[in-house]
């Protein structure tokens, strides 16, 4: 049997796909080491699969499915690009349950859905979640709508997860998701705590609110009402009406990186940092490799925040759809830089996102405010010559041994055979 402590109390790990499986396997990938370390956390069977299904497809499988059943919300968050979309999109049941059975096919190894606000899809994810039991689930929830019956459901399915947003305390997550927002997260937070849910919080960090998302005192609250696992995501300027003065400065995004560093160190809680963990994830926690996007209209995307394809799967299945040219040349480019601290092809390297943006027949998905991606490069080419400096002096502290160790790893899960 596994554990992981959690607030000083050991906590048995059910196996692959319960929801606890999933944190406790975040845990052993941030903390890699080699490429036996790799393989023993997939399992030595599930590894030679993956290396077999990567030479059948021509292509790597993600690890992670992300999905929006919905763009359709109950709230309207300042700066979410997910209030500019059209409401009433949302793929079918008969999509949904589709996708599934074409990612367990392939060996994806967990699926995670956003939107919008999946719980307006509840009783669609619930049947989901029983019918695919087993492959493990997770929600990016805004976790207004979670009550005693949907957290009752959770212990019953077992596969079942939730990530709850909040930006701060009351004044930074009221600000930005209106007031009462706040109260209704933690209620959400306490009816999992007493069900023991090792749900997880998510978090955006921004120019106004960075020292208080990673401060000592905010994350020890989460941890208090109960969360066993924390992401946070630096704020991105999507779509053309994006606010650009909320964007870190290459200082605090510095700050956050350290203050997360020293956190999870010294509490043995894992926080996966999208913007600084490109270090331990192979260049990119996102990118097409360790996620895979579909939104609610069906466009294909390397990740959440990277609003371009060239493929849309409602009328593809999913194996054909990740063939797409535009994802194997994405996977071709990456590390979109040598220095694995500038991971992102938005905020770190934008000329990469611009050079892949040519290939014909990719679009902008912003939906009400698309760009091109010389536009969003525009944005964010001054928030990356900024941190190059401070990333390539990261970087001259990685030693060769931990170098050629990431090189392995990545050529391991990039490789078409």
């Amino acid at each position: 049997m596994r554990y992981l402590t959690i607030l000083g109390e050991k906590k048995k790990i059910p196996p692959y796909p319960h929801h606890k499986d999933y944190i406790y396997r975040c845990r052993q990938f941030f903390d890699v080491d080699s490429f036996i370390t790799l393989v023993i956390i997939n399992g030595v069977v599930k590894a030679l699969k993956q290396s077999w299904r990567r030479w059948k497809y021509n292509y790597a499988i993600p690890l992670n499915l992300l999905l929006d059943p919905t763009s359709a919300c109950n709230l309207k968050c300042k700066g979410c690009w997910a209030a500019d979309y059209d409401k009433s999109a949302e793929l079918s049941y008969e999509k949904l349950d589709e996708i599934l059975t074409d990612a367990e096919k392939l060996g994806i190894s967990d699926i995670v859905m956003s939107g919008g606000e999946p719980l307006m899809r509840r009783n669609d994810i619930l049947k989901l979640c029983k019918k695919h039991h087993r492959l493990p689930f997770a929600l990016f929830t805004n976790g207004t709508l979670i009550d005693e019956a949907f957290a009752d459901e959770i212990v019953k399915l077992g596969n079942l997860n939730v990530y709850i947003s909040i930006d701060g305390f009351r004044e930074q997550t009221d600000f930005r998701r209106g007031q009462g927002t706040f109260d209704k997260v933690v209620a959400a937070m306490d009816i999992l705590r007493k069900r023991d849910i090792g749900f997880g919080f998510s978090a955006c960090y921004h120019a106004n609110n960075y020292q208080e998302i990673c401060s000592d005192e905010f994350l020890d609250f989460l941890r208090a009402k109960g969360a066993w696992i924390g992401w946070m995501f630096n704020y991105m300027p999507i779509g053309s009406n994006s606010d650009v003065t909320l964007c870190c400065k290459a200082d605090q995004r510095s700050y956050v990186k350290q203050k997360i560093e020293a956190y999870t160190r010294k509490n043995r809680f894992i926080i996966i940092d999208f913007a600084n963990l490109g270090h331990k994830a192979f260049g990119c926690v996102g990118a097409g490799i360790g996620f895979v996007h579909i939104n609610a209209h069906g466009d294909l995307e390397p990740c959440a925040f990277n609003h371009y394809s060239d493929m849309n799967i409602r009328d593809k299945s999913l194996r054909e759809a990740l063939a797409s040219p535009f994802f194997k040349k994405f996977r071709e480019a990456m590390p979109f830089s040598k220095n694995v601290y500038r991971p992102c092809p938005i905020m770190d390297v934008p000329e990469a996102i611009v050079r892949l943006s040519q290939i014909e027949g990719v679009h902008s998905t912003h939906l009400n405010y698309p760009e091109t991606a010389e536009q969003l490069a525009l944005k964010t080419r001054t928030v990356a010559d900024e941190w190059e400096p401070i990333a390539d002096k990261l970087f001259r502290t990685v030693s060769k041994k931990e170098k050629r160790k990431i090189r392995l790893l990545t050529k391991f899960l990039l490789s078409k055979s």
